[in-house]
């Protein structure tokens, strides 16, 4: 990871929920599309169980949507919060996330 990713990381208007893993998570299903929790973890994201448990905390935020059983995308606010123009503090879980 370079400097800047670094950088920008720390720019991120990160909620008391989220936790550092999130930011990967949610660069990789912005890079590849939708996603599994084995195939983030096969992209060098953190480890299956690991990448379920935030993946169904992300969904319940709107940062992500599970598209199918097991699989997510990123939704607009997902892609806001990376592109630093949305305070995840400020989210509420959605209904039906699931």
């Amino acid at each position: 990871m370079s400097p800047a990713t670094r950088d920008s990381d720390n720019m991120r208007k990160q909620a008391d929920w989220m936790v550092p893993s999130d930011n990967r998570i949610l660069e990789l299903i912005r890079e590849y599309g939708n996603l599994t929790p084995s195939a983030i973890e096969a992209k060098g994201g953190p480890v299956r169980q690991h990448a379920s448990t935030r993946c169904s905390e992300l969904a319940e935020y709107g940062l992500l949507q599970q598209v199918h059983r097991g699989l997510y995308g990123i939704t607009e606010d997902g892609i806001a919060y990376l592109d630093e123009e949305l305070d995840a503090s400020e989210l509420a879980p959605v209904e039906d996330a699931e």
